[in-house]
């Protein structure tokens, strides 16, 4: 048995924390339920997840006392724990903050249970770097960890030999009967045994029993011709009408974006599949509520949307000839609209093409969240870059983006590609895997 204390970050990442410590103690400190109380006047995804605990804590609170413990479902125990004398953190840290008082509550903890290990889990770094150097094992919230090398990159290579080859091009498909097991949807480029410049790019069917071709694009879409077979296999994804989720991993520079809308652009506006293109970014480094930033709702966001806006104008001048292509226009008559994440929660979107930009922003839950308010006939899209995250709670392995490949691999409605090269320039790709 172990004692848990719980910062609180945990709570706010993942509200259903409580039940993932098995049949240990799980500590609440009094000083989190009261950064808690304060994060749930939020409208963000921040102050959803605050009231979700709120109203979790209040239940349990009908249950017993939370002084002296309560059961949980999973044999476990919840507790909020606080200082009799509040001297420690001084002590210890010379100040009294918030972190410092769950800090030393927890030493308290530890110092009184000597027979029963106590562990702070935080998300924040140096708030474990503290705790140990004090003495106190510390360790991050890692129940829903997934790791970048345990990602698959969503496509594959397979060597056959040539009458293999000339089969699949004149029937279309090729049985995988190697025993191997094989993603939906996994792209894969096919390679003549002795001829390695004779290729074909395919991809994985639905059943994970044969391989099919891939939708040809090399005329372009909507302006764009891809540059490399990642981007080939990226537009098979956008434009296939079975996938519903589409997943695009890559460093800057990549394409994600401007592929992703390009797709969307192309299959609203000229195909009418979708009533039109939404795009969507979480928004971690406006530091602020949107409610609290002067001017109207597009002067707020235009800061942290202008990357939307330059991809869209790179469209538009690739497609000067189309007066109904321009970016004003497009928005105008709402074939697009960019938005903050945090303004559509809470409603079903149907029928549209939907872009969620900068996706490693995201914690698990929110990008659970997403995914279950799609409606029918919607598709969705998510971008992200794991190695370069702003929200201080996630990170590389705890994003929501991993969690979303990690999640929806083996299903037939779902594809994922790891965009590899850099397209923009090349001091653009050069600088983004040296530095």
């Amino acid at each position: 048995m172990k004692n848990y204390v719980l910062d609180t970050n945990v709570l706010l990442h993942d509200p259903t924390c409580l039940q993932k410590f098995d049949d240990n103690n799980v500590l609440i400190p009094i000083e989190v339920l009261e950064e808690i109380d304060r994060f749930k006047r939020e409208s963000s995804e921040l102050g959803q997840n605050a009231r979700t605990v709120s109203r979790m804590l209040d239940g349990l609170r009908d249950k017993g006392s939370l002084n002296k413990g309560v059961k949980l479902p999973n044999g476990g125990k919840l507790k909020i724990i606080f200082h009799q004398k509040d001297e420690t953190s001084t002590l210890v840290f010379g100040n009294n903050t918030v972190d410092s008082r769950i800090v030393a509550l927890a030493l308290t903890v530890q110092k009184s249970n000597p027979r029963i290990k106590t562990v702070l889990v935080s998300k924040d770094i140096n708030l474990r770097i503290k705790a140990n150097a004090l003495g106190l094992e510390a360790e991050n919230y890692e129940n829903d960890r997934i790791f970048l090398t345990d990602l698959y990159s969503g496509m594959i290579e397979l060597t056959v030999p040539p009458d293999k080859m000339v089969k699949f091009r004149n029937e279309g498909e090729l049985e995988l009967g190697n025993g191997k097991t094989y993603f939906p949807n996994e792209f894969c480029t096919l390679i003549e045994d002795g001829n390695p410049k004779r290729t074909a790019l395919t991809k994985v069917d639905p059943t994970g029993k044969k391989l099919i071709p891939i939708i040809d694009v090399r005329e372009g879409v909507w302006g764009i011709r891809p540059r490399n077979k990642q981007q080939h296999f990226a537009f098979d994804a956008l434009l296939d009408d079975k996938v519903k989720l589409v997943t695009l991993m890559g460093k800057a520079g990549t394409g994600k974006t401007l592929l992703a809308m390009a797709a969307g652009l192309k299959r609203t506006v000229m195909d009418r599949e979708y009533r039109r293109v939404i795009v969507a970014r979480p928004t971690i480094s406006m530091g602020k509520e949107l409610g609290f930033l002067p001017g109207s709702l597009e002067e707020k966001l235009a800061p942290w949307m202008q990357p939307i806006h330059d991809a869209l104008e790179l469209l538009s001048d690739l497609n000067m000839g189309h007066e109904s292509r321009r970016s004003n226009d497009l928005m105008r008559s709402g074939n697009i609209v960019v938005e903050a994440l945090s303004y559509i929660r809470g409603r079903s979107i149907a029928n549209q093409f939907m872009v969620i930009d900068e996706a490693q922003n995201l914690t698990p839950l929110e990008a659970k969240t997403i995914v279950t308010r799609v409606g029918n006939g919607t598709k969705l899209v998510f971008t992200g870059d794991p190695w370069q995250i702003d929200n201080p709670y996630v990170d590389s392995s705890s994003n929501g983006f991993n969690y979303i490949v990690s999640k929806f691999r083996e299903h037939p409605i779902a594809a994922h590609i790891e965009l590899q090269r850099g397209e923009r320039s090349e001091l653009a790709e050069l600088a983004a895997n040296i530095l």
